[in-house]
């Protein structure tokens, strides 16, 4: 325990936050929730996906970066430190190891979904797109899908940018990205979104997102706002944890959080407004187009639209930039503990892990091509990269954020929890306390069984 915050801390509770917004605003956001919305409803969708944000993902949030905190370390190692101040037995270190792995796991995919949008940077900034229709589109992203040279080659780029960050250590690389590149990505989520308004149909777009129609929401709908208000804040795969031991001591927890939630909601929320405003500005395409709408509706609708190839290429930077802030939380939990526990310096760590993750990255480029009737019973009947999606975002990160609620809100000692929360006598301490204790394990139980009943 001698070894506790060998690793720096952020320079300003504001990288804090930036930083931890990073890391939750990603491919989810602008890739998953707009499309995801468009399936399921619109509005009502977004609704449920509020409540779900304030109930489950803030209140566990906060008792993630709490241990992170509390321990000042690795997520291993600050789950080992508050396991042992707790009294309980070691097996709760498994908390932080499943996030480790979980956050390998994802990577993997992560990177090869990334690379697809790296690729289209190029491709919409050379004007690829310009005058083809819905078919040829749709053509040219079944193509990089049957290449895996290609996507080998782009998958290979994004591990090397993200392995380039983390090498610089917390200030330098991890700080350094949050503190330039997320005001960029603001930035450029803000310009899209004006952009949509003078050239989309903002009107239409606007009320598909805010009209709450609940006729139009199942119960798979539910399922999904629930799920996707958990796995958009990174919980519960070590990354949010590893970066609240970089946290300054003396930040507001809660505050902090809020802020990140806010951040997180609002980007997932301006993405929508710029993506679908465009989408029914060119009628035959649909907002629910599946995750077919970030790669082939929406380069038709850029390729139709003034000044298309600009904004089409400043999107795919806007969505690579997300990617790339979320990659380096993925790898940054298990660097920090080979630095702490096997003595490695961060340079051999970070390649180290990135290696495994490019690796496993493989197995995912193949599952669109070679591998795509590949589904062996161990994998339960589907691809490498969709076992790796189930088995990460329905089983790893409600189970690594169900312990969590239950370890902060039931077996850390009380005054710990206030003493880290900063909470002495505030009048919603008791509140927040209540809902880790009994509301969000409650739910996040629900949602996951729920979630495997309807997968199997």
């Amino acid at each position: 325990m001698e070894q506790r915050g060998i690793h720096g801390v952020w320079t300003h509770r504001w990288t804090f936050i930036l930083a931890a917004a990073g890391s939750a605003i990603g491919l989810g956001n602008i890739w998953k929730f707009p499309y995801m919305a468009g399936e399921n409803g619109g509005g009502a969708f977004v609704l449920v996906y509020l409540v779900c944000i304030a109930l489950i993902g803030m209140p566990v949030m906060m008792a993630e970066v709490l241990i992170g905190r509390r321990g000042r370390m690795s997520p291993i190692n600050s789950m080992r430190f508050v396991t042992r101040e707790a009294g309980l037995h070691g097996a709760w270190t498994g908390i932080g190891w499943m996030g480790v792995v979980a956050g390998l796991l994802i990577m993997a995919f992560y990177s090869v979904v990334a690379s697809w949008a790296l690729k289209y940077v190029w491709a919409t900034a050379s004007g690829a797109f310009s005058g083809l229709d819905a078919t040829q589109v749709g053509d040219r992203f079944s193509s990089l899908l049957a290449d895996p040279l290609q996507m080998l080659c782009w998958h290979s780029l994004f591990a090397l940018m993200t392995a380039g960050v983390v090498l610089l250590g917390v200030n330098r690389g991890l700080g350094a990205v949050a503190n330039y590149m997320m005001p960029m990505l603001f930035l450029a989520v803000l310009v899209l979104v004006v952009y949509s308004f003078l050239h989309g149909n903002f009107s239409a777009g606007f009320h598909f997102l805010f009209d709450f129609q609940f006729d139009r929401l199942t119960w798979p709908g539910v399922l999904k706002a629930m799920g996707h208000s958990f796995f958009t804040l990174s919980l519960g795969m070590g990354a949010i944890m590893a970066y609240g031991a970089y946290m300054p001591p003396h930040a507001s927890v809660a505050k902090t959080i809020i802020t990140v939630g806010v951040l997180d909601t609002a980007v997932s929320l301006l993405a929508g407004l710029a993506i679908f405003p465009i989408v029914f500005a060119n009628p035959p395409l649909e907002p629910g187009a599946g995750p077919g709408l970030l790669f082939v509706s929406l380069p038709i609708a850029f390729a139709s639209m003034p000044w298309g190839s600009v904004f089409g290429t400043l999107f795919f930077i806007l969505v690579t930039f997300a990617a790339w802030s979320s990659s380096v939380s993925l790898i940054e939990p298990g660097v920090a503990w080979l630095m702490e526990s096997k003595k490695f310096r961060r340079a051999p760590a970070t390649l180290l892990l990135t290696s495994i993750a490019w690796l496993l990255g493989i197995s995912c480029v193949l599952s669109f091509n070679y591998w795509s009737e590949l589904k062996p019973w161990f994998l339960l009947h589907r691809t490498p990269f969709d076992f790796l999606d189930f088995l990460t975002s329905q089983l790893m990160l409600p189970l690594g954020g169900l312990f969590i609620a239950i370890f902060v809100g039931w077996f850390m000692k009380k005054s710990v929890v206030v003493h880290e929360m900063d909470a002495e006598g505030h009048p919603l301490f008791d509140i927040w306390r209540f809902v880790v204790r009994c509301v969000s394990p409650v739910l996040v139980a629900l949602v996951m069984v729920l979630t495997l009943i309807d997968s199997f």
